[in-house]
């Protein structure tokens, strides 16, 4: 193998296994979820663990953190409740449902970058917007519950939604922080999503300790998924940065191959007819929008 195929390989690979871990990241809260570690109280350990295997390995950029300007402190906030309704989401909802619901970002990335960025949305813009909403149109409609308008239909429902739009604007607010190196970025993540876990502790009235029912497994449980955030996060990162925008968002689309047959071996899920339809316009939206940014 040439050393042009290697250079191509390993970021290709970094994906492919970023793309595994998201689409397996549910099970394992899942499983914790059972013996009473809640979604906001495993997060908030899996991210200190991340936090602290990255302050370990890459204290300088730690250090860089605190010399930051206060705006930082949107970054935080919004990709914090990315992440943690993104994994409240998976814990209770059907596991393709929520991710696809997640796929609807590009629409609210599109519309934040033309009111807040400025950025003028042309016909392919406009054509992403209305092809993703069909789609969620298409897989949200239930004749059974009387709405002329679909709605989401459950709480995990409006959380992945959510986590959608917290996902768009932490892509907007990362562009517009060009300052800010990768790993800065990364720490900023695991930060947020630490502060935001803190806040919803105390508004649910969840304690931070871990229940009696918790084993030495479930622990070690904890530290792997802790461990593997921070990987997936250089792993992705490393990827996006070696390879162009489109082809990155068609390798990434693996995570739906892996998060549809671990949810049906895993958890007996299967979707509907219209939650397929509504899910292929969705995502072809996702990816057509990938090549607009590419472009």
């Amino acid at each position: 193998m040439s050393n042009a195929q290697n250079k191509n390989i390993f970021p290709i690979l970094g994906l492919l296994m970023g793309a595994v871990f998201w689409g397996l990241i549910w099970f394992p809260y899942r499983l914790l979820n059972q013996v009473g570690v809640t979604g906001v109280v495993a997060s908030f350990y899996t991210y200190m663990i991340a936090i602290l295997i990255a302050g370990f390995v890459f204290g300088r950029h730690w250090r860089a953190l605190f010399r930051q300007p206060i705006s930082i402190l949107g970054l935080l906030l919004a990709a914090g409740w990315t992440n943690l309704s993104y994994v409240l989401a998976v814990i209770d909802g059907e596991v393709m449902r929520v991710i696809l619901l997640f796929y609807l970002s590009p629409v609210w990335t599109l519309v934040l970058a033309h009111f807040w960025l400025k950025e003028r949305a042309g016909i392919k813009e406009v054509a992403v917007v209305i092809v993703s909403l069909l789609g969620a149109f298409v897989m949200l409609y239930d004749p059974a519950q009387g709405h002329v308008l679909p709605l989401p239909s459950s709480q995990s429902d409006w959380l992945a939604v959510s986590a959608g739009m917290g996902f768009s604007l932490t892509n907007v607010l990362t562009r517009q922080s060009v300052h800010l190196s990768l790993m800065v970025k990364s720490f900023a993540v695991w930060i947020g999503v630490v502060i935001i876990t803190l806040i919803a502790m105390l508004l649910m009235h969840q304690s931070i300790l871990l229940p009696p029912t918790v084993s030495n497994v479930d622990a070690l449980m904890l530290v792997a998924v802790g461990l593997m955030l921070f990987a997936s996060t250089l792993l992705v990162q490393y990827g996006v940065t070696h390879i162009a925008a489109a082809r990155a968002a068609v390798i990434f689309v693996f995570e739906l191959v892996v998060a549809a047959v671990a949810a049906y071996f895993l958890a007996g899920e299967v979707m509907s007819w219209n939650e397929w339809a509504g899910g292929f316009l969705i995502i072809a939206a996702a990816m057509f929008a990938s090549t607009i940014h590419a472009d």
